[in-house]
């Protein structure tokens, strides 16, 4: 009895010494994600609001260009952006909307920027794991005096590849998930060619 109670408490002492604390799973995760930047990003945005519904846009990301398709107040948008000019088609209008961006970021882009310094003003603990993932808990700290930054944060990390497979928040009651996070994008995915949009009715708003 003896030897199974100090095989059994090796092995806890074992188990105990191979747990990585929150800080520790996002630092591997934040260290993937910086080594795949040049990869590109594609991900999927729920934006869950009361009464309205929830929206879903898939967005491409690579370098300072970024495309998201999605439906916008029940329409079919697709739009494609640079660090200085956006293309917006409105497929039921078959209309393009070209705009300068003046610097501005667009709410997916924003939303995408939650996975940047997640740690940041919060404070992290392992809420659970399983087989496949940790789910962990953000929590704002005190001395955040974001206002804009939400009180709570669910992320979850895949074990073995340690990518994020969702980040939650709800900011002014409005749910934001981000999902289906995975590398691999092509310029073509990025970069708006007109030429791709025979009779499409250009409004140039620069």
């Amino acid at each position: 009895m003896k030897k199974v109670l100090t095989l059994l408490f090796g092995a806890f002492l074992a188990t105990a010494a191979m747990a990585q604390t929150a800080e520790e799973i996002i630092s591997h995760m934040e260290e993937v994600m910086d080594a795949g930047q040049d990869k590109g990003l594609v991900m999927t945005m729920d934006m869950k609001i009361p009464i309205v519904g929830t929206f879903s846009t898939t967005a491409y990301a690579l370098g300072d260009k970024m495309c998201m398709e999605g439906n916008v107040a029940g329409k079919r948008v697709i739009a494609w952006m640079d660090s200085t000019t956006s293309w917006t088609y409105d497929v039921e209008a078959n209309t393009i909307e070209i705009e300068n961006r003046d610097g501005k970021s667009s709410e997916a882009e924003d939303n995408a920027k939650m996975l940047d310094g997640i740690t940041d003003g919060y404070g992290v603990s392992v809420k659970k794991q399983t087989a496949d993932a940790w789910y962990i808990t953000c929590k704002k700290l005190r001395t955040n005096t974001n206002k804009d930054d939400p009180r709570t944060m669910e992320l979850v990390v895949a074990k073995g590849s340690y990518m994020p497979v969702s980040l939650s928040a709800t900011v002014s009651l409005v749910t934001v998930t981000i999902r289906n996070l995975a590398f691999g994008v092509n310029e073509s995915q990025v970069t708006f060619v007109q030429s791709n949009y025979p009779g499409v009715m250009i409004v140039d708003k620069r």
